[in-house]
């Protein structure tokens, strides 16, 4: 079940800007970011500024549920796929 996020209309539109951005993500880039923007959300070193624009992109995101049904091999992929290439050797 998919269903998208409508623009609350209490957050706050930062006005005009000649900058506008198109992320496509995988499913496993979709879970890890929205992770990542909850972590930074509650982070004991984040402004208020930080920790609202961070809410403000966490609306736009898919709700929890569905976010929590994501698996990080959810991209077609295994983790430990044994055909995967090798990583590059990392220096010493």
């Amino acid at each position: 079940m998919t269903r998208q996020r409508r623009r609350r209309p209490d957050v706050a539109d930062p006005g005009p800007s000649p900058f506008r951005y198109h992320l496509e993500l995988t499913p496993a880039q979709l879970r890890l970011t929205h992770d990542a923007l909850r972590t930074l959300a509650v982070e004991p070193g984040s402004d208020e500024r930080t920790r609202q624009i961070v809410a403000e992109i966490l609306e736009m995101l898919p709700d929890e549920d569905t976010i929590a049904a994501i698996r990080l091999s959810d991209d077609g992929g295994d983790e430990t796929d044994p055909d995967a290439p090798e990583p590059p050797d990392q220096p010493a």
